[in-house]
């Protein structure tokens, strides 16, 4: 494979291996493991979870975590190197999204907290707003496609079994429209939202406090 072993592990593992007599596990574990193409295995997991965890990091070396959901697939495998996942509407603040286009790196989990397993994925990203699989996603701002630099099992041995409930409605339609949340209700925050959003603010019912917020949010109604 062309991702090597010392590309997979930086000096600081090695070292902390090395005091921690794991350093032939991890040989091993690499050898056994560790890819740079996603196999079927991995493409069919992959496609068929509806949420993802998404690790990046700033220009400045601060991490950062997010959940990222949408429908099954909602991260497509283009080819045995290539995935893509959307930016749908959010807080604006656009943490993740930044920090991709910045430093040009992302890693990705997903997981099964059903059966359990969970699969990570490593690679360089680019994020666009006219990538070719745009029409996947109706409502998406933006669209991440990621060279797949190495991908690897994990054990899920520590993984708490839980099980589905529903899909999220706030996932955009087909036509990808999606209802007003609550946040966007907040007093604070009308002045900076476009006019559109204030327009159905009023015909959700109106503006609402952060406590009133907070009661949704606690009720599960965000």
């Amino acid at each position: 494979m062309s991702y090597g072993f010392d590309d997979f592990y930086t000096p600081a593992q090695r070292a902390l291996q090395a005091d921690l007599g794991t350093e032939k596990l991890a040989e091993t574990v690499f050898n056994a493991i560790v890819w740079d193409t996603l196999d079927e295995q991995a493409a069919g997991f992959i496609e068929s979870r509806d949420f993802f965890f998404l690790a990046t990091v700033d220009g400045e070396g601060r991490p950062t975590v997010s959940y990222k959901g949408g429908p099954p697939g909602v991260c497509h495998v283009v080819d045995e190197r290539t995935l893509v996942f959307p930016a749908y509407d959010g807080n604006g603040m656009y943490k993740s999204m930044g920090n991709a286009a910045e430093t040009g790196k992302v890693g990705l989990l997903f997981i099964d907290f059903e059966t359990p397993n969970r699969i990570r994925v490593q690679g360089s990203v680019r994020v666009t707003d006219d990538d070719p699989e745009m029409h996947r996603y109706p409502g998406a701002k933006l669209v991440a496609r990621v060279d797949v630099e190495c991908c690897f099992l994990n054990c899920a041995r520590y993984i708490h079994k839980h099980r589905r409930v529903e899909t999220s409605p706030y996932v955009p339609d087909a036509a990808g429209e999606q209802p007003h949340p609550s946040w966007k209700r907040i007093d604070l925050v009308q002045d900076a939202l476009p006019e559109r959003e204030r327009r159905r603010t009023e015909a959700e019912g109106g503006v609402i406090t952060m406590d009133d917020y907070a009661e949704k949010l606690m009720a599960g109604q965000s």
